[in-house]
């Protein structure tokens, strides 16, 4: 299973205070020496973490194969397609949200993301589709004619978090997750189910199936156990244990995981 390292959270801490430190360029070199497979970026509509510069840099100095998570917004699609990175993730963006709270609609909105695709398509950019583990969301990105699908691990994770975590305890607990631990676990099973369903039938399909969202160092192996999924895409964990072990040793371990 191949780990993409999602380097956003550098950028996070980097606009926290204005100014160019920390550097996200500085962690392409260390991710590929520590077993990442993947640079993941989000360049999202309001440059809330990577800015343009970014993104073009990262993508031309990236030892690794570098994937652009990005809107449909026509204005992003045509940045996208200058940049040229090796995928383009289409993903939903809501300006109010801390972090994308679900899967594309891919139904709804499905002639707007029609003409994302065969823009990038004609840029020679690979499409991955960010979308919810559901059967009819897997069945409409392989008519879209998309390479890819990741799913979202969203609520899965969050479940997790609540279960087994001190999560419940904290100022960050979810209300609607506040339930007893029996309801949890069978909620827990439920979502795995529905990843584990989607990323087979999206194998049946001849799609590529990558999994992303929440994923962190205690929940990780639950996703490796799943042969339909053949790339990860974290990002949060990873740099919040980095900054007490480092990233060298924060990639390394979570690519320890990914290999059991």
């Amino acid at each position: 299973m191949t780990l993409g390292v999602n380097i956003d959270h550098i950028a996070v801490l980097r606009e926290a205070r204005k100014i160019n430190d920390p550097d996200p360029l500085m962690a392409l070199t260390i991710c590929a020496q520590n077993g990442a497979d993947q640079i993941t970026i989000h360049l999202r509509e309001d440059r809330r973490h990577i800015h343009d510069e970014d993104a073009r840099k990262i993508i031309a100095s990236s030892p690794l194969p570098v994937n652009l998570e990005c809107s449909i917004n026509p204005e992003i699609i045509d940045i996208v397609c200058e940049l040229k990175p090796h995928r383009a993730t289409l993903v939903p963006e809501n300006r109010n949200e801390v972090t994308t709270e679900g899967g594309l609609d891919v139904i709804g909105q499905s002639p707007a993301i029609a003409i994302a695709i065969e823009r990038l398509h004609e840029a020679g950019i690979e499409v991955s589709l960010f979308v919810d583990p559901a059967i009819n969301a897997i069945e409409q990105s392989h008519a879209l004619d998309a390479e890819m699908v990741e799913l979202h691990t969203g609520h899965f994770a969050n479940i997790y978090a609540m279960l087994n975590s001190a999560l419940p305890h904290s100022h960050h607990s979810i209300k609607e997750l506040e339930l007893p631990r029996e309801e949890l676990k069978i909620l827990l099973d439920a979502a795995l189910e529905r990843i584990v369903s989607s990323a087979d039938h999206g194998r049946s399909l001849g799609l590529a199936v990558a999994a992303g969202h929440g994923l962190n160092y205690q929940n990780v192996t639950m996703m490796t156990t799943i042969d339909t999924i053949t790339e990860l895409n974290i990002g949060q964990s990873i740099i919040a244990r980095s900054v007490f072990s480092g990233l060298a040793a924060a990639v390394k371990e979570m690519k320890q995981l990914c290999l059991r």
